[in-house]
């Protein structure tokens, strides 16, 4: 009769295992974010740099390229990544709820500066109201409500998009946009219009002085993407008694600050 011995685990063995493949890991990733901010690279420059042995770098260039992501030049011989990280990049930024993710911060610039604070996204010559966060601190409500629209020239909004646009850009939308003096003191002059947005770019933000409503008065400011394009604005609103010179100016540093922090949420680096 055969007894089969039973052995122990050896948990240390085990322990060691989990240490090697997690210091494997760590080499694949380094590897990928030297190549991402090198380019591409040859073999012994990217040993040198890694601090790694040349047959380790080039073990875990073949296991990069095995799984796509990294390509080797067949004429230089230098190694650079494929598009397969931008293609996952492309899936997770499909998944981001960019409405969640902006509302708290607009909710707290809205308890904060005590006014009604408006998040918007470009639609070819407009904008639209995609939130609405209204203050609780003030009686005064907004008439504006989600989902309506605004020629992007007589809005702060729209005015904080189109200043990060290519000239021709602007020139393209102010030419096909219905052009109308909304009240006495909407812009409709291409010309004054450039000035206007010349000073927003300086400031980081433009500005809506009851050009669409009156009594009325926005500071807004746009949102860089991860692309780097300004698909989105956020304002601050409100009566233009409490809107004087030095309340915008106070209000431009909480403006500021916000627009940091949402970029850096949507992945956008200057």
């Amino acid at each position: 009769m055969c007894t089969i011995k039973k052995e122990k685990p050896n948990y240390n063995s085990d322990c060691r295992t989990k240490k090697i493949r997690f210091r494997s890991a760590d080499r694949l990733f380094a590897v990928i974010e030297e190549l991402s901010k090198s380019g591409p690279t040859g073999l012994i420059e990217l040993s040198n740099t890694l601090g790694l042995h040349k047959s380790t770098t080039h073990r875990l260039l073949t296991s990069l390229m095995y799984m796509d992501y990294v390509r080797q030049d067949e004429e230089s011989g230098k190694y650079s990544l494929s598009f397969k990280l931008l293609e996952i990049s492309s899936r997770i930024l499909g998944h981001i709820d960019v409405l969640s993710t902006i509302h708290p911060y607009l909710k707290e610039l809205a308890d904060i500066s005590g006014e009604t604070v408006h998040l918007v996204k470009r639609d070819g010559l407009d904008v639209v109201y995609i939130d609405k966060v209204e203050s609780s601190s003030n009686s005064v409500r907004m008439v504006s409500r989600v989902g309506s629209r605004t020629p992007m020239y007589r809005s702060g909004v729209g005015k904080a998009l189109l200043a990060m646009m290519r000239p021709e850009e602007v020139r393209t939308i102010w030419g096909d946009s219905k052009i109308e003096a909304l009240t006495e003191y909407t812009v409709t002059d291409l010309d004054e219009l450039f000035i206007i947005l010349e000073e927003a770019r300086g400031n980081g933000y433009a500005l809506d002085n009851e050009e669409n409503e009156n009594g009325v008065r926005c500071i807004a400011s746009s949102i860089m993407d991860y692309s780097g394009k300004p698909k989105y604005a956020f304002s601050i609103s409100g009566p233009t008694v409490r809107m004087t010179d030095e309340r915008i100016l106070e209000l431009s540093k909480l403006m500021l600050q916000t627009k940091k922090k949402l970029e850096e949420e949507l992945g956008y680096h200057s």
